[in-house]
């Protein structure tokens, strides 16, 4: 017979040993690092994780979810697994703080950038509006639409729970910064149905020294002052007023700035017409932009349509053809007119981050 004494003192495993026996074969766990995890005990404001540690590992509320929890069930269920961002090193009562936020937050990063690189339109809704524009959330991602990049006549403030177009001007992690374009998704829609050589008629809505802004459709394009007439002219508010209707012929598309180019110019059947009978520049412009059409169709093949015809005798016709380089035109440098950069808020204090 077995003595029960003896048998009690050869198995023996005391406290003592179990603690060096999970020291044995203890996981180090480091801030930083993504573990698998099972929930074991929900709390009023959180939840016990298992994770392999020594001691639970404790997930607060507000660390559940990329977006606003009222109580833990709305994300978890006892026994459930998944995985977990380690948050901070344990506490004095060996405890790892745990969160699924990050983890969203890292995911949500990736695929904004990934929605960057294909250049994609996304849709969101207003949230809120502050003095420099609006807010949305892509992903998860608090974004900003600077108020330069918002085409819309309505203010601000009517903005909120909108659902608007967008396109990404900025995605930057390391800067917390995630800037959002309406102007530049409603042109690239726009144009997909537009084409150079174009005739349409739109709204003056501005006029800069520098050239008037014309509303065509929804979207805003730029009659430099270069290309109104052949003739010279001092200041577009010679030839426009604000709210005028006219008749422009778009001559550039440019969707990665966003920016389309008009011309009265091109549609004159005689240099000076838009200055001395902008009717008849009107009327004809149909006209004119089949032979603009015309002409740049030949260009592309190396034709030359403007070439002089053989003749007995030389007839002098120079004097009766506008040359482009007779009249200096402005170049880009010299238009004070913002890029995307220069449209964004001048510091970091006035543009809101995207992770809250």
């Amino acid at each position: 017979m077995v003595n029960q004494k003896t048998l009690t003192t050869e198995i023996g495993f005391t406290h003592e040993d179990f603690a060096a026996l999970l020291d044995k074969y203890d996981y180090h766990f480091s801030p930083g690092d993504i573990v698998a995890g099972t929930v074991f005990s929900m709390e009023p404001r959180g939840a016990l994780i298992d994770i392999g540690a020594k001691t639970a590992a404790y997930i607060p509320i507000q660390e559940m979810s990329i977006n606003r929890v009222d109580a833990p069930e709305e994300v978890l269920q006892p026994n459930e697994t998944r995985e977990f961002f380690i948050l901070t090193d344990e506490n004095e009562d060996g405890q790892l703080t745990l969160s699924i936020r990050r983890i969203e937050y890292m995911r949500a990063w990736e695929r904004v950038r990934q929605l960057q690189n294909e250049d994609a339109t996304v849709r969101s809704l207003v949230f809120a509006t502050n003095r420099g524009g609006a807010l949305v959330r892509i992903e998860g991602l608090r974004g900003f639409i600077p108020g330069s990049h918002i085409s819309t006549r309505k203010p601000k403030e009517e903005l909120v729970s909108e659902e608007l177009p967008l396109k990404f001007l900025e995605v930057d992690e390391d800067r917390n910064r995630l800037v959002l374009s309406h102007r530049r998704a409603l042109v690239e829609r726009k144009m997909n149905r537009l084409e150079v050589g174009e005739v349409v008629i739109g709204t003056v809505r501005g006029i800069k020294p520098y050239g008037a802004f014309i509303d065509i459709g929804g979207v805003s394009g730029l009659l430099h002052i270069s290309e109104i007439s052949h003739d010279h002219i001092d200041t577009p508010h010679s030839v426009f007023n604000v709210n005028d209707e006219v008749k422009v012929m778009i001559i550039d598309l440019d969707a990665e700035r966003g920016r389309i180019s008009l011309s009265t110019k091109q549609l004159e059947p005689e240099p000076g017409d838009m200055i001395k009978n902008r009717d008849l520049v009107y009327d004809k412009a149909e006209e004119m932009a089949a032979r603009y059409r015309e002409q740049m169709a030949a260009k592309q093949q190396g034709i030359d349509l403007n070439a002089p015809a053989e003749v007995e005798e030389p007839v002098a016709v120079e004097e009766e053809i506008p040359v482009a380089t007779e009249e200096p035109v402005a170049v880009d440098t010299e238009e004070p007119v913002a890029t995307d950069a220069e449209e964004l808020p001048a510091s970091d204090e006035d543009l809101p981050a995207a992770v809250e």
